[in-house]
């Protein structure tokens, strides 16, 4: 695939160097073990120093359907993102508002929430929380690079959500399932967001992860061991490293931001997904403990 030709107001952008982890080429098994606060992954690994840019002198720039995400501002109603209460009874209506402000879709469906931090969660981890579900809970940033849905996950997951919310519709044209991410710890944050330009993700470099949630982890041979089903359960793409990958980061956002990044779109005449992952942020070496939450959701045009 050619490369993309980038406007020169990108190449006006600061710039920052740190290391992104990518899924190694070859033949494994790659899954994703979530636990309460703590997350593994199988399969091999590595880092490679890429460049990052800094999209905020720039935010207004960036088009969802050109780079596969954007920035807006919008303030939130809840004064305290660690209030489980409140988020669950203010944040997903707001999310779901302002997708359809940002998009023009026909319905926007909230599918749960998340909180992630860069601060220790060994404690936490170490609770042995029984009947632990992925939403509404705390977890470590993001640790490679990915998308959380891989092509057959999204179109199973539109499906049920239209026929669960929208039962008598007439069915719908185009879907876009999206994560919607803000920061609310004071900036600059340690453990930024990186999104890559969906124009540079060309497809052949990924896997699939499936995702295991469990009360424990387990351990040796278990990891790995054949799984009934596994093809039919939620799944992400990993990425391996490619030097034409695209990689920006907002440096200094608060809470009032809102990046916005494609997960699927099934309309692939459009930039369709955005690979993503935290990095260490070298330009800032005070920087603060980063807390974010995200809300993930499926937009419906009918």
């Amino acid at each position: 695939m050619a490369s993309v030709a980038m406007p020169d107001i990108e190449e006006t952008a600061r710039t920052t160097r740190a290391l992104i982890r990518y899924v190694d080429p070859g033949h494994f098994v790659t899954r994703r073990y979530v636990s309460q606060g703590a997350e593994i992954n199988t399969g091999s690994y590595s880092d490679h120093e890429m460049t990052i840019r800094d999209g905020m002198p720039i935010r207004d720039h960036f088009r969802l359907d050109v780079h596969g995400f954007m920035i807006a501002r919008q303030p939130s109603a809840v004064a305290d993102f660690h209030d489980k209460a409140e988020v669950d009874r203010l944040y997903e209506r707001e999310v779901e508002r302002h997708i359809r402000e940002l998009t023009g879709a026909d319905h926007v469906v909230a599918r749960g929430w998340m909180i992630r931090t860069s601060a220790d969660l060994s404690e936490r981890a170490a609770q042995k929380a029984r009947g632990y579900t992925h939403s509404g809970g705390i977890q470590p940033p993001a640790g490679e690079a990915h998308v959380d849905i891989n092509t057959p996950t999204a179109q199973r997951m539109a499906s049920d959500t239209y026929a669960k919310h929208f039962p008598d519709g007439p069915g719908y044209k185009r879907f876009l399932i999206s994560s919607y991410w803000r920061t609310f710890s004071a900036p600059p944050q340690d453990v930024p967001l990186a999104v890559c330009d969906g124009r540079s993700a060309v497809g052949g470099e990924e896997k699939s992860n499936t995702l295991f949630i469990v009360d424990e982890f387990p351990t040796g041979d278990a990891l790995t061991a054949p799984v009934e089903g596994e093809e039919a359960m939620i799944a992400a793409s990993i990425f391996s490293h490619n030097p034409r990958h695209r990689w920006w980061y907002f440096s200094n956002m608060d809470r009032d931001d809102a990046l916005f990044f494609k997960f699927h779109d099934s309309d692939h005449g459009r930039t369709w997904r955005c690979p993503h992952t935290a990095f260490h942020d070298p330009s800032f070496p005070h920087a603060n403990i980063r807390e974010s939450i995200e809300c993930r959701s499926v937009a419906f045009w009918e």
